[in-house]
């Protein structure tokens, strides 16, 4: 059975060439006719007047630079601080270990009370007046073998229950490397007006005990150390004897207080800038 061939439906298209003229079957020499160019606007770019702004890669940049500056100091200081410490270190450990220092030690061998009254103003009951006396004898060492001790006069002071109960003295003395020397004070309070607290302290106190009072003697002075060929500024020290039961005196009779032959504990007081140590 043979096929049927049919006509098609569209017209013929015509060919347009590249030179802009077309041709066809039906009309020839015809001009094609374009839509008409549109105008294009351009906005010139803004540039501020007072000057050109840094980019924000400049910006970010001396950011960095900065922070990479202040790490780099924190860094140094850091360093220079430890290099400092190690460097202290090192030179204390070599004096420690070429001097070997040594606090000097301190001893209580005699303490005797050789008056404690309390009297009330016939006058006015609100006043109290004490009137004390004790007698006490030191010792003092030096330890070191090449390390000497300059002191200046020592304030001493007795206190039982916070309250003071008498002020001495002691002239100031040289203590000598591996030396020892006895110093004796004559502590007292003469007639010295105390608050109605404190008086009650001490009457409380020597209804409890019957026989004494508990005390502490407090020595404090200024010492100069020699080491060697060097002086060094003079220092605050503090030595505190604690623990002593002071025999009040029945009558004439003194006796020995009981407690002493203990040590007492020694605190320098370096003074460094502001503070003490």
């Amino acid at each position: 059975m043979a096929e049927r061939v049919y006509p098609s439906s569209k017209p013929n298209q015509s060919t347009q060439p590249l030179n802009g003229t077309t041709t066809s079957t039906t009309n020839n020499n015809t001009n094609l006719n374009f839509p008409p160019t549109k105008s294009q606007l351009y906005r010139p770019q803004y540039r501020p007047q007072g000057g050109t702004q840094p980019r924000p890669q400049q910006r970010h940049r001396s950011r960095r630079s900065c922070r990479r500056f202040c790490c780099c100091c924190f860094l140094w200081i850091t360093l220079f601080l430890i290099a400092l410490g190690l460097l202290a270190a090192i030179i204390g450990t070599a004096f420690y270990l070429l001097y070997q220092p040594h606090k000097p030690t301190f001893q209580i061998t005699s303490f005797k009370v050789a008056q404690f009254n309390i009297t009330t103003s016939s006058k006015d009951s609100t006043i109290t007046h004490l009137n004390s006396k004790f007698n006490l004898t030191l010792i003092a060492k030096n330890p070191n073998k090449k390390v000497t001790f300059y002191y200046n006069p020592i304030s001493v002071s007795v206190v039982s229950n916070g309250v003071n109960i008498g002020s001495g003295s002691i002239n100031g003395f040289v203590l000598k490397t591996q030396n020892r020397t006895s110093l004796k004070s004559l502590i007292a309070s003469n007639g010295d007006e105390l608050d109605l607290d404190d008086a009650s302290k001490l009457k409380t106190d020597l209804k409890k005990s019957k026989t004494g009072l508990l005390m502490d003697v407090v020595f404090e002075t200024k010492v100069k150390l020699k080491i060697g060929n060097m002086k060094t500024k003079r220092f605050g020290i503090r030595v505190k004897c604690v623990g002593i039961e002071g025999v009040v005196p029945i009558g004439k009779t003194v006796k020995e207080s009981n407690g002493v032959g203990a040590k007492c504990k020694v605190k320098l007081r370096i003074k460094v800038w502001k503070w003490y140590l």
